[in-house]
């Protein structure tokens, strides 16, 4: 780029290309030097100081810049992360700072210039979007060049507006049709920059009974028409769509300009869809556009061109109320608005637009294409074939339902059908955010639609060209839905049984919540839950917070959280998307056994530092009477230091040692008395176990936790038969065993000669206290 800017002979305008390369050189440098130092902050300059006096050069104050843009990139790395710009991207934002060098130019040499390049541009977008005869306003909003058309369709209508104003519109009001599939907002904005009250703007509902559910009803519309115009209305001006906002869906624009000319109403067509009019083959729906009476387009997101302006063509004859409206200026910065186009479009080439709009045409036809041979997917764009946008959303028909028994009048099948979508929408959101965090390129968006529910969309035409999406990218995205689906499938075929498992289990509360994607929400009920009350429970979050830690103990493929909660500020646990056949029934009941146990060891702490209370008190009271039954026994002179040694030394006291242990299995004190006789311990109450359920199976080796067994395997049968057989043969060749005689006593079972253990004998000589003997019935002997 050196040698081609030294030929220039504007010094400025040489210098000033070089400048803008050094600047992104330095900041897209700047950039990839702060993702390889993996977390270490640029200290940049958030705090403002003081100008300094003697100021700064052009690399201090463009790395002041960088600074800013990358500070905070280790907090947000996606949303900071400033975009990859090619050389087409650096001639757009050259037309910025060129636009402002060429301002200081006299008024002669600068009004003709901008009139160049505006008609320049002008020309070329309406010959490459087929627009014959048409003018161009350049805006920076998107929905402003709209805004100007409905001013110029008021001083068309209205011949007295100029003079008269708002009292024209009052005796006659105007009214701005919209599809109900527009843009959310559109409405509200033309109102606020029209001046104009909401009733102005008349909603046209979409096809309910034939064609897409997507497109404006042009009978219905007609009908609208009719009654406002009896009603002593003005119709003004329908907005009409080539690619709605949402699905991409094209109006009957043909239909629809048909009936615009009847009433003479103006006709404004805005969409993604009418990029492809720069193409050889363009549908007929689409190519009626080019007989509007104006449209919108956006050029920068179709070829991938940074801080361009939109276009809205029109034709208009009158040059002085496109004046009065504001669609042209006499202003030459308003001109210098086209400047960044004409200058992109100059370097791309009528070759570059139309490759980058067929590429994009080409990738959602190759996503398109394949979608269909994945099962579980819908496409809600397939009779267009043509459009630039896919639209799809993963379901499943649950097993055993009938289609046809959802549209019968039963009471809950609404109630039902609505869980049911509410759970799919759940699945659709999860499986959109997999997706983009796989396939960043792919420029894939989730949204929510009124019939449909949660969607996921593919518009290449305003990401491709950003993001630098390829065929490989939608191949990669195609790949990850077909290995997502077999988790989305598993986890529909699970949630009723774990619905039906959680319901027939004791002690269990299935909750319902469709907004969360896995297999579902359960909450335990313990003995002081108040099932009435939506209050902070205290003892039920602990329960659920140690019954948390005991499921991701088990390093099971499920994932296991306590939140988000919903409708509730009880604590649940929302068990996450199962990727394998997991045994349900083993899964609620090691939940419901878990927290069993942990509400009742929680209830033996509580009891047991309850009685070690009880017991401290207990023992201090018994202390205090040792103490006094020794003073009234050794008298209060053995009581004085010196005076009671002498004593002790003649007359010895032969005092018994008593003492006290605590019990915490029984809850009570003992005397020491039988440890200081015997010189052992005794062994006390032996504790009782803690009930468990029979969740406990055997599993093979390898296997995780609630995964079932390979059920129909011969050699899973055949090693468990094989198994219990020889334990059955060696059980009959031990001792005790099914044939060995029956043993009355300890001598009989050991062989002869052999020593007896040693627990035996210590049994043997204990004495009677320690062990009671119960007298033999005399009817047994």
């Amino acid at each position: 780029m050196d040698a081609p800017l030294e030929k220039i002979a504007d010094p400025t305008l040489a210098e000033m290309g070089k400048n803008l390369k050094e600047a992104m050189r330095m900041l897209e440098d700047s950039q990839r030097r702060t993702e390889e130092e993996n977390g270490k902050k640029l200290i940049s300059g958030d705090i403002p100081g003081p100008l300094q006096g003697s100021g700064q050069d052009m690399v201090s104050i463009l790395q002041l810049v960088q600074n800013l843009m990358h500070g905070d990139e280790d907090e947000e790395p996606q949303s900071t992360r400033i975009q990859h710009i090619g050389e087409q991207g650096h001639i757009a934002l050259l037309g910025h700072s060129l636009g402002a060098y060429i301002s200081t130019l006299d008024k002669e040499k600068l009004r003709k210039l901008t009139t160049r390049i505006l008609s320049d541009t002008t020309l070329w977008l309406c010959r490459i979007f087929r627009y014959e005869n048409g003018c161009a306003y350049f805006h920076e909003e998107e929905r402003e060049g709209l805004a100007k058309i409905c001013r110029l369709a008021i001083h068309s209508r209205y011949e007295d507006f100029v003079v008269d104003g708002f009292n024209v519109l009052h005796n006659k009001k105007p009214v701005i049709y919209l599809s109900a599939a527009a843009r959310p907002g559109l409405g509200q904005y033309l109102c606020n920059q029209l001046g104009l009250p909401f009733p102005c703007l008349c909603r046209v509902p979409c096809n309910t009974m034939f064609g897409s559910q997507h497109q404006m009803d042009v009978a219905f519309l007609e009908k609208l028409i009719k009654d406002d115009i009896e009603r002593g209305r003005l119709p003004l001006l329908l907005v009409a769509n080539a690619g709605t906002a949402a699905v991409g869906h094209t109006d009957k624009i043909g239909r629809l300009k048909e009936l615009c000319e009847q009433y003479g109403i103006w006709l404004h067509v805005e969409g993604v869809n009418l990029a492809t009019l720069a193409l050889g083959y363009v549908s007929s729906s689409v190519l009626a556009a080019t007989k509007c009476d104006s449209m919108t387009l956006t050029p920068g997101p179709w070829l991938g061109l940074p801080a361009v302006p939109a276009v809205t063509l029109y034709k208009h004859d009158d040059p002085a109320l496109t004046l009065v409206a504001g669609l042209t200026s006499n202003k030459p910065a308003d001109k210098l608005r086209a400047l960044p186009l004409w200058l992109s479009l100059q370097y791309l080439g009528l070759d570059g637009i139309v490759e980058r709009i067929k590429h994009a045409c080409q990738l959602s036809q190759r996503l398109q294409e394949n979608l269909k041979k994945v099962n579980h997917i819908k496409i809600l764009v397939e009779d267009e074939l043509t459009s630039p946008v896919v639209v799809f959303r993963f379901f499943q028909e649950l097993p055993g339902s009938d289609p046809g028994l959802k549209a019968a009048p039963v009471p809950s099948t609404p109630s039902a059908v609505g869980r049911e979508r509410h759970s799919c929408d759940a699945l659709n959101c999860w499986l959109g955010e997999e997706l983009k965090q796989l396939v960043p390129a792919s420029g894939l968006t989730v949204m929510d639609l009124e019939v449909e529910g949660t969607c996921l969309r593919f518009s290449p035409l305003m990401t491709a060209a950003v993001l630098g999406t390829r065929g490989e990218d939608v191949d990669q995205l195609v790949a990850c839905i077909q290995s997502k689906l077999p988790v989305l499938t598993c986890t529909c075929q699970l949630r009723e049984e774990f619905k039906q498992e959680v319901m027939a289990t004791a002690g269990l509360l299935y909750v319902d919540d469709p907004n969360w994607p896995g297999i579902g929400v359960v909450r335990y009920e313990h003995a002081n839950d108040d099932k009435s009350s939506l209050k902070l429970d205290p003892e039920g979050e602990k329960i659920h917070a140690g019954l948390l830690k005991k499921l991701n103990e088990l390093e099971s493929d499920l994932t296991f959280k306590m939140g988000p909660e919903y409708r509730s500020v009880k604590s649940c646990v929302y068990i996450g998307m199962a990727s394998d056949d997991i045994d349900v029934s083993e899964l609620v009941e090691t939940i419901a056994v878990t927290a069993r146990e942990i509400e009742e060891n929680s209830r033996l702490l509580e009891n047991m530092t309850e009685v070690v209370r009880k017991g401290i008190q207990e023992a201090q009271v018994q202390l205090q009477k040792a103490n006094e039954e020794r003073l009234l026994e050794e008298g209060v002179l053995r009581q004085i230091p010196v005076v009671g040694s002498v004593l002790n030394w003649f007359s010895p006291v032969q005092a018994s040692q008593k003492g006290r242990t605590f019990n915490l299995t029984a809850g009570s004190l003992e005397s020491t008395e039988h440890t200081y006789v015997y010189k052992a311990q005794g062994t006390g109450v032996t504790p009782p176990q803690t009930p468990s359920g029979t969740r406990t199976k055997q599993r093979l080796p390898g296997q995780k936790p609630f995964k079932r067994s390979l059920r129909g395997s011969d050699a899973v049968s055949e090693t468990s038969s094989l198994s219990h057989i020889e334990d059955l043969e060696k059980a009959e060749h031990l001792p005790g065993g099914p044939d060995a005689p029956e043993a009355d006593s300890p001598e009989q079972l050991a062989p002869a000669g052999a020593e007896q253990p040693a627990a035996a004998q210590s049994r043997a000589q204990r004495p009677d206290d320690d062990k009671p003997q119960v007298e033999e019935p005399e009817s047994l002997r």
